[in-house]
């Protein structure tokens, strides 16, 4: 299981979606504050159209303490990049929980802090409206009209 994670990550610093997803089970339930909960071929997506954004672009993963308790997989991951709509600098820091089914990842859990991330990648206004769930519905809103329009495209 930490084999399949390592892969997921290490394709992750490449850029490589389709090694990340060939990790995924097709019925895959993904979860974060961005996107909300997306399933099978969409949670697939999402890496896709992360990976696409960010080809060419000062983009960094690091990716530590990968850990098994109790059957599911832990890690803590990195992310250094530039949030292309307002031209900030990123670092979120975020926490991982993987759960398998038939040898790949079926459930792909990740809890980042929502309004440090806000805060970094609108300024002022994300500090301010960062921390509340009118904010986070608005944002899982805006991310998942993104990937319907990616996957509209591919």
């Amino acid at each position: 299981m930490i084999d399949l994670i390592e892969k997921f990550y290490d394709a992750f610093q490449k850029l490589d979606s389709e090694a990340m997803t060939s990790c995924y089970h097709q019925e895959v339930v993904f979860k974060d504050p961005a996107f909300g909960v997306v399933k099978g071929k969409d949670a697939k997506n999402v890496w896709r159209m992360l990976c696409a954004s960010q080809k060419g672009k000062d983009f960094k993963v690091k990716f530590y303490d990968i850990n098994i308790y109790d059957d599911k997989v832990f890690a803590t991951w990195e992310a250094d990049y530039i949030f292309s709509k307002t031209g900030r600098e990123v670092h979120n820091k975020i926490s991982a929980e993987f759960e398998f089914k038939d040898g790949l990842i079926i459930r792909h859990t990740d809890r980042f802090n929502l309004h440090k991330w806000a805060t970094q990648a609108f300024g002022f206004k994300g500090w301010l409206l960062g921390g509340t769930s009118f904010f986070k519905r608005k944002l899982q809103k805006q991310t998942n009209a993104l990937l319907d329009k990616f996957e509209k495209k591919h």
